[in-house]
């Protein structure tokens, strides 16, 4: 199967992010193999949003570990609580950071990295791990970005788990 995300010719952000939702569900139906559809996840959004790193952590023996992703050298596990994915998994919650130096214990994989997203994927009320997003810009994620990157950890969570 070959599928092309690029959308060079939409400018509109939340068109851009349909457009993806809609390719990104097909891509990922009836495959239950949790380890490719996140590599293709992963590559998906960096095709198609230009990401600076996308990727993501399981939790496994109480950590975050380094799964899937596409983008430079990354940190092999996060504890829980610590650094924006620690913190997003300790919470069950989205978290938006603007400017990674000013999160307190914000965790430097890369110094390119400027701002992030992450998104935890919850199944039957446990974080089963985290979409993690950065950026090489300040304050690069908005409120667009957290309800379609949401929706996106809704399909993947509904196919996986």
């Amino acid at each position: 199967m070959e599928a092309s995300f690029k959308q060079n010719n939409i400018t509109d952000k939340t068109e851009r992010y349909k457009v993806f939702l809609e390719q990104f569900a097909s891509l990922i139906k009836d495959e239950p193999h949790e380890v490719s559809v996140l590599a293709n996840a992963s590559a998906a959004l960096k095709e198609a949003f230009g990401f600076f790193w996308v990727g993501f952590y399981l939790v496994q023996n109480n950590a975050l570990i380094l799964g899937p992703f596409q983008g430079s050298v990354a940190c092999y596990s996060i504890r829980k609580g610590r650094g924006v994915c620690g913190t997003a998994w300790a919470e069950g919650r989205t978290v938006v950071v603007p400017d990674v130096d000013q999160f307190p214990g914000h965790i430097a994989c890369s110094s390119l990295s400027r701002s992030e997203i992450v998104v935890p994927l919850i199944a039957n009320g446990e974080v089963k791990g985290v979409l993690d997003i950065d950026s090489d810009r300040l304050d690069d994620f908005d409120e667009t970005d957290k309800k379609y990157l949401e929706e996106t950890v809704r399909l993947l969570v509904s196919e996986l788990y």
